[in-house]
């Protein structure tokens, strides 16, 4: 398997289904919104752009097993999974609101090893591959060398169900106020990932976040130059549901602030 080659196809995947998403965005309409959870919505518009993402992986890479978020399927591969969030901004996307993307990575037993991300208003293509440079639309891209959290641009994101750590998301929240040139919520984690990647953001934290929201960002930060960590330090954010990612440069910084409210 040649991971270069193979992401740019995962790019040309990830663009059939942006210009699906793209298409459908003109004449959607609330009545077709469905409700997963508590502010948790979905549309058809998710559960057909994924159709259409793992229908092309499989002829991709047939032996590659599958974890989705609106498991439309549930293959399970041995060596390789791809981890897929065919629309991750799905609120933004019904409210209209222009930031939300399509999220393709792969999974090598327990290390991921591509990514692609594809913001689909401002038609900007990320992607990464093991042991390769990042890119957006053919581009090389890279962190900044920003040293200092006052002099560096934080995003983040709310809690939109689980809200038993409110009050020290709020607190931090505050603390990060009087520390940094500003904070931004986009709506789209792994938006907010590829833009800590190119140099739009100095770092981006957010917990309760499940792996198809975070696994293609992550591969596109850390060959950005990057460094994606949980709150407690570790290399391991697939499965702790808190992430803190920066330009590398920040990072301990960053985490004395984190650590002070979720200890």
């Amino acid at each position: 398997m040649h991971l270069e080659s193979l992401t740019n196809s995962v790019t040309e995947i990830a663009r059939q289904a942006g210009d699906f998403i793209r298409q459908e965005r003109k004449d959607f309409s609330s009545d077709k919104i469905e409700y997963k959870g508590l502010n948790d919505l979905v549309s058809y518009v998710d559960k057909h752009a994924e159709q259409i993402i793992v229908s092309s992986l499989e002829k991709l890479l047939p032996e590659a097993g599958f974890i989705t978020e609106e498991k439309t399927t549930t293959k399970i591969g041995e060596r390789f999974n791809w981890i897929i969030d065919p629309l991750d901004g799905t609120t933004n996307f019904i409210h209209g609101v222009p930031t939300f993307s399509v999220s393709i990575a792969l999974k090598e037993y327990d290390e991921l090893v591509s990514g692609v991300v594809y913001e689909v208003n401002l038609d900007e293509c990320f992607y990464a591959h093991k042991d390769g440079p990042a890119y957006v639309n053919g581009n090389e891209i890279k962190v900044t060398s920003t040293d200092q959290l006052k002099a560096s641009l934080v995003a983040t994101g709310f809690p939109y169900y689980d809200f038993g750590k409110q009050a020290a998301y709020i607190n931090l929240f505050t603390e990060l106020m009087h520390s940094c040139h500003g904070l931004r919520r986009l709506g789209s984690a792994a938006v907010d990932l590829v833009y800590t990647a190119c140099g739009r953001f100095e770092a981006f934290y957010e917990y309760n976040l499940n792996a198809w929201d975070i696994a293609a960002g992550v591969v596109i930060v850390r060959q950005a130059g990057g460094e994606v960590v949980n709150f407690s330090g570790g290399s391991e954010v697939l499965n702790t549901r808190e992430l803190l990612a920066t330009n590398g440069k920040i990072t301990q910084e960053m985490l004395g602030v984190i650590q002070k409210h979720f200890g």
